[in-house]
């Protein structure tokens, strides 16, 4: 299968592109290269011959319809975005125009690419979402996410997912586009950005700094493997049922508290300070605007009709991730210099 990854140079999507290159699949990686890119993390298949780059934006009609025309995905994955709440608290528009309008123009190019070519019922249109588009759960962990739960998004990043979530699927019900949905909960594991929780408390630790923590540290939140991610998004692109959405989840709810005091541990046995630590560390900071008070992901149907589950619990993973930080400096360090790395955001409101 040829795929066409946009976002391949992020987190999420650099996972997804390493996965899919290692299984045997042909991968154009599409990404503008913002500030959160990083093409070092997909260099352990930058070599490969199933492995084609092209910088551009998804804002770019006329790009993306050359880039189509070009290569003659099978599939496209659609992960591209402004991802980071607490920026879209500061900069809404670029959230506007990266998640909405980008979406526009992917669905239009793909679908003027599927009716040039006879509009075959292999090609598949795999847009990639978030869990925060649902809004907020009550503490009842008997109550979680489904497929089936309404739309209520609380933060200009959520919001501009949750239209990105409508947009395709008016495409699928308006004009044909196969599509499939997914929507994630908060993913962690190596090459993450250090912007958020997880790689900031890593490296915060490991340079003295405070750990912070919004308000009390009990917003709880489901966690997800970046890899096992990877993972569930390559079975949905091949086997999910068109217009069908799956929401992925780790199984695995912690609060903020919970998860740092986690870390702390790890670090504690892998590179222990001089002397106490690393939770002696932690900081309470004034809680984000709009904070949703949990995450929790009921992933029946993906486990049912496809047969995923996660491979690791969120001890296992976070121990793979610290490891992974403190072999790969050299991949970090650089990032810790980019626009708005270390600062607080998303404190206007």
């Amino acid at each position: 299968m040829k795929l066409l990854v946009t976002g391949g140079a992020g987190f999420i999507g650099s996972a997804v592109v390493r996965l899919a290159v290692s299984r045997g699949h042909e991968v154009v990686n599409l990404d503008a290269l913002t500030y959160a890119a990083c093409l070092d993390n997909v260099a352990p298949v930058a070599d490969s011959p199933l492995y084609r780059f092209e910088q551009a934006d998804i804002r770019d009609r006329a790009a993306l319809d050359r880039i189509f025309a070009e290569h003659e995905p099978d599939a496209v994955m659609h992960l591209a975005a402004e991802s980071h709440v607490d920026r879209s608290i500061d900069g809404p528009g670029d959230f506007i125009e990266t998640n909405i309008t980008g979406t526009y123009n992917m669905l239009e190019a793909a679908r003027t690419y599927w009716t040039r070519k006879g509009r075959p019922e292999s090609f598949r249109f795999h847009h990639i979402s978030t869990d925060e588009v649902f809004g907020s759960l009550p503490a009842d962990p008997a109550v979680k996410f489904t497929e089936d739960t309404p739309y209520d998004p609380r933060s200009p990043y959520s919001s501009s997912k949750a239209a990105s979530d409508h947009l395709v699927r008016a495409w699928h019900e308006t004009y044909g586009l196969p599509v499939v949905l997914t929507n994630c909960s908060n993913n962690y594991g190596p090459y993450h950005f250090p912007e958020k929780l997880v790689p900031v408390i890593i490296l915060n630790a490991l340079a003295g700094k405070p750990l912070p923590i919004y308000g009390n540290g009990q917003n709880i939140r489901d966690w997800l493997f970046v890899e096992d991610h990877a993972d569930a998004l390559l079975l949905v692109v091949e086997k999910g049922a068109l217009g069908r959405s799956y929401n992925i989840g780790g199984e695995n709810e912690r609060t903020n508290l919970e998860l740092v005091k986690a870390l702390c541990a790890i670090l504690d046995r892998l590179q222990p300070k001089a002397d106490g630590s690393y939770a002696e560390q932690i900081t309470f900071v004034a809680d984000r605007p709009g904070h949703d008070a949990r995450y929790a992901i009921d992933p029946t149907r993906i486990r049912e009709e496809l047969g995923w589950r996660p491979s690791v619990t969120v001890e296992q993973g976070l121990e793979r991730t610290v490891r992974w930080y403190l072999d790969n400096e050299a991949w970090w360090r650089p990032l810790q210099v980019r626009q708005g790395v270390g600062q607080r955001l998303g404190t206007k409101a």
